[in-house]
């Protein structure tokens, strides 16, 4: 008799973690009514703000109807971003209402299934749209909102790019040692002031330099251009005044041509005028240390609370996720409309938090830290405690 034997079974082989029965059922119920409110908010959303505007535009300045479209497809990235973490709220609680309704819940937890295990399919879906929220606000969002700032612009401005005109003011700032003491003071030792900038050519230039110690140098030109190839400022038509410590004139001297090597920062402030929507992290912070090099510290601290709005923002999918689970698991009845007026009144409330902590922490009363990250915290907290309350 022939005796076959079996293949050794290799149990060194990874084993991946399967989903689950139950899990998939879940997040098969989730995915469409998420589906929806992408759909249903992005299309509130860029009506209320971009289709009108952009009507108002083609009606009153004769914008082009190809130009108002271009814009209206490349603001739409924007808008889908946003209507993630809404769908969210809104998918969680229809589903979990629902299966509440039809009694699904009370007879998975009869056969031992705890609510918390319910919620990991929330969970589960949750982070994956975390994931798709943080890589659009990084590489899509950004760059689709600067292109379409950049294609109005050209539009209604005969092909001139975004940038400040007029009134370019960059004040510079050195620690000194106060006289008599181990404590230092910050005093401004330089400030750049141009009156118009036409996007290559400062005019109506004046400095006042305070850098060295007993000197002031007051620069004023008609022009001044960034020599790329020197790192140098050129200065064109102007006078130099030295003034010593006693405030009398120890110098004036006249020019065609100077060349003063400065900072090039007035430039890239000048040129760099993004708004905050339209920048990554990393564009922010590099916008972050061109404030800290001016001494503004209101930019400086409103950019703080903006990069860490921009980290904290991906995370409200996983709160408004747990928040709508934890609130449709509830064992009561509710309608579609119910769920979507509490989804409506989850998501003002969220946003208002989270619009005053942020003002907030612009005025350094919080850090940028605790304001951008406060309403995800506290969302959390209210999150766990209703679910605490419906699993009893």
């Amino acid at each position: 008799m022939k005796i076959s034997i079996p293949h050794p079974v290799n149990t060194h082989k990874l084993a991946w973690p399967r989903v689950s029965l139950l899990d998939r059922y879940i997040i098969q119920e989730l995915i469409p009514t998420f589906l929806f409110g992408i759909g249903l908010f992005t299309s509130i959303a860029l009506t209320v703000d971009t289709v009108f505007d952009l009507v108002r535009q083609v009606a009153e300045s004769g914008l082009d109807i190809g130009v108002a479209l271009r814009v209206f497809l490349l603001r739409m990235p924007e808008f889908i971003v946003l209507a993630f973490p809404m769908s969210m709220v809104l998918a969680t609680l229809m589903v979990y209402s629902r299966l509440s309704s039809d009694s699904e819940l009370v007879a998975l937890r009869s056969c031992g299934v705890s609510l918390y295990r319910l919620v990991v399919p929330t969970l589960i879906l949750s982070l994956l749209v975390t994931a798709l929220t943080f890589a659009f606000n990084e590489l899509i969002v950004p760059a689709t909102n600067y292109q379409a700032t950049m294609t109005l612009e050209r539009a209604l401005n005969r092909d001139r790019l975004p940038f400040q005109e007029d009134n370019i003011f960059y004040p510079e700032y050195d620690k000194v040692e106060i006289p008599g003491s181990d404590d230092e003071m910050t005093v401004l030792s330089r400030l750049f002031y141009a009156e118009q900038f036409d996007g290559r050519q400062m005019q109506g230039v004046t400095i006042l330099d305070r850098s060295q110690t007993g000197i002031t140098q007051i620069i004023s030109s008609r022009s001044a251009t960034w020599n790329g190839a020197e790192n140098v400022w050129d200065f064109f038509d102007g006078t130099l005044y030295a003034v010593d410590a006693e405030g009398s004139y120890r110098n004036i001297l006249r020019f065609d041509h100077k060349a003063i090597q400065l900072s090039r920062t007035p430039l890239d402030l000048a040129t760099k005028k993004r708004g905050y929507d339209e920048m990554n992290i990393v564009q922010a912070q590099d916008y972050l240390k061109l404030m800290k090099l001016s001494g503004d510290e209101r930019r400086v601290q409103k950019t703080r609370v903006r990069i860490q709005q921009k980290y904290a923002l991906p995370f409200v999918c996983i709160v408004f996720g747990l928040l709508g689970a934890s609130l449709g698991a509830r064992p009561q009845r509710a309608s579609k409309a119910t769920s979507f007026g509490i989804s409506i009144i989850v998501i003002f409330s969220y946003y208002l938090l989270s619009f005053v902590t942020g003002a907030i922490g612009q005025k350094a009363i919080l850090t940028p830290f605790i304001s951008a990250w406060l309403p995800n915290f506290l969302g959390l907290g209210v999150a766990g405690l209703l679910l605490w309350r419906a699993s009893r």
